[in-house]
């Protein structure tokens, strides 16, 4: 078995990494996991949430992501980032901003007649997904004033 396998991080703005890693961690909707080289072909939801990335030489690289999935075989993880930002671009204006997309959707679906539970507890649980992951890397998510 090969002691890396080939890792890219893909978001709509920007191709963001493609390195070999020894181990991808990810937060997945269901759970978080870990991808190795020899991994059994997956399709991962992913929640919002820190990507860490080791490399061969045991180095380690976070990326904020805010959902999306991820493709894993036993040679390579293609993660598909909705919005993907290197956790060191990760200031307290982009998290903002990031917070009120979260709030506009629960708003949005709140505000849909069509909308059913599951679509407002989806969107619901984006946004407290979104506020841990800025708790988790030191960021406010009540700096802003969003609606409550």
């Amino acid at each position: 078995m090969a002691d890396t396998m080939q890792f890219d991080l893909v978001s709509p703005e920007r191709n963001l990494v493609s390195v070999p890693v020894r181990e991808v961690r990810l937060p997945g909707a269901d759970g978080d996991l870990t991808a190795m080289p020899g991994h059994a072909p997956a399709i991962v939801n992913l929640r919002p949430g820190l990507v860490t990335v080791v490399a061969a030489d045991g180095s380690q690289t976070e990326f904020a992501v805010t959902g999306g999935f991820a493709e894993i075989n036993n040679e390579s993880v293609t993660l598909l980032a909705e919005r993907g930002h290197p956790r060191a671009e990760m200031t307290q204006a982009v998290f903002d901003e990031m917070m009120a997309q979260a709030h506009r959707r629960v708003q949005s679906a709140k505000e849909r007649e069509s909308a059913g539970e599951e679509i407002v507890a989806a969107a619901v649980k984006l946004l407290a997904d979104m506020e841990a992951l800025g708790t988790h890397i030191g960021l406010d998510p009540n700096h802003s004033n969003f609606p409550h």
